[in-house]
């Protein structure tokens, strides 16, 4: 686990970075989008997959589009070991309070991520149809960094609910055990796919 502060756009960020199997979860917006990080953390754990999260230890959070996150050296460490990015992140949508959007260019992952989260999570509603879902929460711009693995990605947008336990901020926040098991059992399926290919 390799620890490391970077500046982009005149903010610093604590980056977190451990490389190991082709699939790599990555939280962007760990300190602005609770939980993403933690629960980024407890699936890698479980599975073996590549990790990195971006966190802000000092300062009022600030969030930087996904498509401005510039390739720092973890970032480019990260995109050129992983295959396959799960990239988290929260919305804050009052309409749609436990909607899970599966989003990313890579569909059939996409897909085989929201019936996993619809079987282990049946609280939430994950929608991987991307006419059902809000055109900024898609994650298909291809510089976005979900998308710049080899096989692309899976960009899963995260409600409150979805994310934390707790209805106030906590350090650390404390991820749903369903939402847990649901991604850890997509990644699995992902990772046993034939040839790995997804």
């Amino acid at each position: 686990m390799h620890t490391e502060r970077v500046t982009i756009e005149g903010v610093d960020f604590e980056t977190t970075l451990h490389l190991d199997g082709p699939i790599g979860l990555l939280a962007l917006h760990g300190a602005v989008e609770g939980g993403t990080a933690e629960l980024a953390r407890e699936v890698a754990a479980r599975t073996g997959t590549t990790l990195l999260t971006f966190t802000q230890p000092t300062g009022p959070p600030q969030h930087i589009p996904s498509i401005r996150m510039s390739p720092c050296t973890p970032l480019t460490a990260f995109l050129t070991h992983a295959t396959l990015t799960i990239s988290l992140h929260g919305h804050n949508r009052r309409s749609a309070p436990r909607t899970i959007y599966v989003g990313g260019s890579n569909r059939p992952a996409a897909r085989v991520l929201a019936t996993a989260l619809s079987h282990w999570a049946p609280d939430f509603v994950p929608l991987a149809t991307l006419c059902e879902i809000p055109n900024p929460l898609r994650g298909l711009h291809p510089d976005n960094p979900v998308n710049q693995t080899r096989d692309g990605g899976v960009q899963l947008e995260l409600p409150v609910r979805a994310r934390t336990t707790h209805p106030a901020p906590t350090d650390p926040e404390v991820p749903p055990r369903e939402v847990v098991d649901g991604i850890v059992a997509g990644v699995r399926t992902l990772m046993e796919s034939e040839g790995g290919r997804w």
